[in-house]
């Protein structure tokens, strides 16, 4: 019976409507979700982000150009083995105008090359070497400043999370101000125009509202690109948009921090380092070089009868004159030299600036949030006034939507102060090259 009843039943509703036992997945896929800190991400980055991993490979290429310059100052050994037949012309060795019978040669010899002594190729070996640690040091200048984008990203996400927030306080606080517009026309004492108008003002916080929630995802996806993570990863922020205590530091204390940790300083004394050992890798060229050569190896027109052979020579290199190329090259390399110490001073003054710079914006900005914040109280302190006011029938709703609008105005100005602070903290951390006490 209970078999005829069911039978019944998909007969009538046919039997796509039980067609979601076999559509529906055993289990629903649900993007990946990950809680972030500002301090997760920026570490996130050093591993994830495309940009440094390209520096990290530029550093491997460093250090292979630099095992290949070694191997001009190692032995080089060399070993070939050779069959061939030949005619020989008897003319040339003072027989007959006659050509003698094919014969067959078989050789094997191992050749060892050796530069003995080049201080132009050491230097070059030394050169390369410094090349490897400025190939580092670029790296880790990109890593820190891959670390500070991303920590201005998340902190533009988290500017933008608190203006989805003001935003939904704003439409909360709309929709009082709208239910009181209608129970005072419900009794008399306000007008049709006073609902209209704060119906306006509501409509017009919620498409602030909508325009936040979608600049809230861009931010996260701009977030997510930067740290190298999977756009299906769901970011959930920890961190909050807040006013934290900061160290007060001198001008003179800052800069002493910068001058010992910023990591493209050091980058450029190596860089300045290496156009100095190229330019001696040239002019060591003019220096006499010595190197030997040696082969060893049986031959015959036999493998059976083949007897051993063995050759041994040192060789003296003296540069005499080469048209000028030579000190062509060492003139434009110690142009090169002047360059990077000329680079040297204009990184020092740029960083110079960049701490000065943010000392004062991050002097400048904390004050701005005091001003914010009091002003934000101010503004609260006008609706409720307003409120009253309009409550009693004493105005028009015009002076609580002023005082509504001027509370979202108090609103956003927090909220640029305190992404403005804390960028401020991240600029300075890294015109520092401290991002990682940040």
């Amino acid at each position: 019976m209970i078999f005829i009843f069911f039978a019944v039943i998909v007969w009538v509703t046919g039997p796509g409507s039980f067609s979601w036992a076999q559509d529906e997945p055993a289990f629903s896929q649900r993007p990946l979700e990950l809680r972030l800190s500002m301090r997760d991400a920026m570490q996130a980055a050093v591993e994830k982000n495309p940009t440094v991993r390209i520096s990290k490979e530029r550093v491997t290429q460093a250090e292979e150009q630099a095992f290949t310059q070694r191997g001009a100052l190692l032995p080089n050994l060399s070993a070939r083995v050779s069959g061939a037949r030949r005619r020989f012309f008897l003319g040339a060795f003072g027989g007959r105008a006659t050509v003698a019978a094919p014969r067959d040669f078989y050789e094997s010899r191992v050749t060892l090359n050796q530069n003995l002594f080049s201080l132009s190729l050491i230097q070059k070996w030394r050169a390369a070497r410094t090349n490897i640690e400025v190939a580092g040091l670029d790296s880790e200048t990109q890593k820190m400043d891959t670390m500070a984008l991303v920590a201005l990203a998340y902190m533009e996400a988290l500017r933008v999370k608190k203006s989805v927030k003001a935003r939904l306080a704003d439409v909360k606080l709309n929709k009082q101000l709208l239910r009181l517009a209608m129970e005072r026309k419900s009794v008399g004492m306000a007008t049709q125009l006073d609902v209209t108008r704060a119906k306006v003002q509501l409509e017009n916080v919620k498409q602030r509202l909508l325009v936040a929630k979608n600049d809230f995802g861009s931010a996260k996806l701009n977030l997510t690109r930067g740290i190298g993570f999977s756009f299906d990863v769901k970011l959930i922020l920890t961190d909050k948009l807040k006013l934290v205590p900061v160290t007060h530091q001198s001008v003179d204390e800052a800069l002493q921090v910068a001058r010992e940790h910023r990591v493209e300083l050091k980058a450029q004394k190596k860089r300045k380092r290496l156009a100095e050992l190229t330019l001696s890798s040239v002019v060591m060229e003019r220096v006499p070089s010595l190197s030997g050569t040696g082969d060893v190896g049986v031959i015959g027109n036999q493998p059976g009868n083949a007897l051993t052979t063995d050759n041994v020579q040192v060789l003296l290199s003296i540069p005499l004159f080469d048209g000028g190329q030579r000190e062509g090259r060492i003139s434009e390399q110690r142009s090169l030299v002047r360059l990077e110490a000329l680079r040297t001073k204009d990184i020092e003054k740029q960083i110079g600036l960049e701490v000065r710079d943010a000392l004062l914006t991050l002097k400048s900005t904390q004050q701005q949030v005091a001003v914010a914040q009091e002003g934000l109280r101010l503004s609260f302190q006008e609706l409720y006034l307003a409120r009253q006011r309009f409550a009693v029938g004493l105005a028009t709703n015009i002076e609580v939507t002023d005082a509504q609008t001027r509370v979202a105005q108090a609103r956003d100005n927090l909220i640029e102060a305190l992404f403005n602070f804390n960028a401020s903290r991240v600029d300075l951390a890294r015109a520092q090259g401290r991002l990682d006490a940040l």
